[in-house]
């Protein structure tokens, strides 16, 4: 990603695989201006109960998110939990919680429009 303030553009979602600008192909990503990676969730403990981890989206924040898009996965299968929403809330982070071909779709329309980041799950 050349433009450290844009994040980049999802090209391609399928079960269990997505396609990212200047990142290449991956399975789970977190994306956040100027980059990202692929979504390793051993880091921060995350399992699909209780679901995403406020470490998941500190990691988005400290690298320059002010709006966050969630994915719950293919099926919806990923949580979010509490602790997140609360702590998003507590630091009035705008957010949106979607199924994954949704949530890309609402992350690519924010991407030229705000300092977004994303966390990408593409199965279940």
């Amino acid at each position: 990603m050349t433009n450290p303030e844009l994040s980049p553009r999802i090209l391609a979602i399928a079960w269990g695989a997505m396609e990212v600008a200047g990142l290449g192909s991956g399975r789970d990503f977190m994306l956040h201006p100027g980059g990202g990676r692929e979504w390793d969730w051993t880091e921060s403990g995350t399992h699909h109960r209780p679901g995403i981890l406020p470490a998941d989206v500190r990691y988005l924040l400290d690298r320059g998110a002010r709006t966050v898009v969630l994915s719950q996965g293919m099926d919806l299968q990923l949580g979010v939990a509490d602790e997140t929403f609360a702590l998003l809330e507590e630091l009035a982070v705008p957010f949106r919680v979607a199924e994954t071909r949704e949530a890309v779709r609402i992350y690519n329309a924010l991407i030229a429009e705000e300092p977004v980041g994303g966390l990408f799950h593409s199965t279940c």
